[in-house]
């Protein structure tokens, strides 16, 4: 089935153009007038992918995606007039996986969804995610390198995976912690001891620095093109 994307937009004009754009390249389309309706819609249908304003009615985009972003990890593409390096920091930081400024070319917004659908692990519905020279197998919990097989606890397997599926991103040590070591009391320290020997291995199979650190955030796992 083809991808699903859900639109935010409450200018009706501008969701019924790039519903047009998006369809006429084979998606599917859905589309949420304001915040809201937007996160009912991705609770109900959880889309492949969030196209989001972030002016909108009754639940802005920075609240959407903050929520989103709770949720889970549908990659998210906020397209928005705000178009200062502070708005577009903002939604980086919060986890958006790509930034577009208005007034667009809605070409331009169809490249980069699936660029990003692409980044996030758009071959995923067979349970293979691939990053730079590293593909995860999340259905056999196995990762391969250009070397052969990486042997990884489940913990760092469970860490590799979250971040693959938005590599650019950079994810905080309690966001990580959360994610990968549920219900544990271990502390934030802790993420950094097997992000440590995920590094070594990961670094023993040819493949350094990875994933990075961001100094006085976390970790992300690529930030190359």
């Amino acid at each position: 089935m083809n991808p699903l994307v859900l639109i935010a937009e409450d200018d009706r004009d501008i969701a019924e153009i790039v519903r047009a754009y998006l369809e006429r390249e084979g998606f599917r389309t859905v589309h949420a007038g304001d915040g809201r309706t937007a996160l009912d819609l991705h609770l109900a249908l959880k889309p492949d992918i969030l196209l989001l304003d972030i002016s909108m009615p009754l639940v802005d985009g920075w609240g959407v995606l903050s929520e989103v972003r709770r949720r889970g990890h549908t990659p998210v593409v906020v397209a928005t007039a705000l178009d200062q390096d502070i708005d577009k920091l903002q939604a980086l930081r919060i986890g958006a996986d790509d930034y577009v400024v208005k007034p667009f070319n809605p070409v331009e917004v169809v490249a980069r969804v699936k660029a990003v659908l692409r980044r996030a692990g758009g071959d995923g519905a067979n349970g293979v995610l691939r990053v730079g020279p590293v593909e995860i197998d999340t259905t056999a919990h196995m990762v391969r390198t250009e070397s052969g097989d990486v042997a990884l606890t489940l913990t760092e397997f469970r860490l590799l995976a979250h971040m693959a599926r938005t590599p650019s991103r950079v994810f905080s040590r309690s966001e990580l912690l959360d994610a990968c070591l549920p219900g544990s009391d271990a502390l934030d320290r802790t993420v950094d001891s097997h992000v440590s020997k995920l590094r070594r291995k990961l670094d023993q199979a040819g493949v350094p620095d990875m994933p990075e650190g961001v100094r006085g955030v976390g970790y992300r796992l690529w930030s190359r093109g």
